[in-house]
């Protein structure tokens, strides 16, 4: 059982000047960042590859980013999605937080620091999963052995 040290986020906007201002504030404080333009191609991209935070816009054209993020929350519960919209509404608020989100700001955003916060404890929630499996994995080892030697 292996973590993903990286620090990977992926961003899912169609807006690409929103793309590019958080790709550009989130590269300076050390993330990695893969922008998509097209939610249609969220799930394939999560499948495909192991991004464990996302920042998802809500309202995109063809696309609602609610459901976008049923999707993701139903192929891998574990993955850490921080919704971002310009529609204020406290139904969306709501729906997002009911449906897995660990935030949701709204854009425009004048601040980038709350996101950034909040990505960061994403990444630190996942973190803490990870050393529970870890734990685990060492305490089944632990009586593993145990249980072997009173075998002997």
């Amino acid at each position: 059982m292996t973590n993903s040290t990286s620090r990977t986020v992926l961003h899912i906007d169609d807006d690409p000047q929103v793309l590019r201002m958080i790709r550009h504030q989130l590269k300076g404080l050390g993330y990695e960042v893969v922008s998509l333009d097209n939610p249609s191609k969220a799930v394939g991209m999560l499948l495909k590859n192991e991004y464990r935070v996302v920042i998802l816009d809500i309202d995109m054209p063809g696309y609602n980013g609610l459901d976008v993020l049923r999707q993701i929350k139903k192929q891998d519960g574990g993955i850490q999605v921080i919704m971002l919209t310009g529609f204020v509404s406290m139904t969306v608020v709501l729906q997002s937080l009911r449906w897995g989100a660990e935030a949701c700001f709204f854009k425009p955003l004048t601040d980038v620091k709350p996101l950034a916060s909040a990505v960061e404890e994403a990444f630190a929630k996942l973190d803490r999963w990870w050393e529970t499996l870890r734990d685990l994995t060492n305490r089944k080892r632990l009586a593993t052995s145990c249980l072997e030697e009173s075998q002997s």
